[in-house]
């Protein structure tokens, strides 16, 4: 466990790019069950570790750029929500 994680920061990788790009598109989280399985779209949501190779068969699916799904978020950044 990081130093970060032990004094309650939290970082990583947050994915409501994502669902901001399937929202525009029309799409549903539940479409991307093509791609992944639930509990694979359920981390997702929680912004919890995925692989790699996840990722790649979204942009495959999307035909996007991983910038277009996932943002890097420092130390104690809150989550953005649709009200921001």
């Amino acid at each position: 466990m990081s130093s970060n994680r032990k004094r309650g920061k939290q970082m990583g990788i947050r994915y409501y790019k994502l669902f901001d790009t399937l929202m525009r598109r029309g799409m549903r989280k539940t479409d991307l069950l093509e791609i992944m399985s639930s509990k694979t779209l359920s981390k997702l949501t929680k912004a919890e570790n995925i692989n790699v190779d996840v990722i790649s068969r979204i942009c495959k699916f999307l035909e996007c750029q991983p910038a277009d799904i996932m943002e890097y978020v420092p130390e104690d950044t809150p989550e953005k929500t649709k009200q921001d």
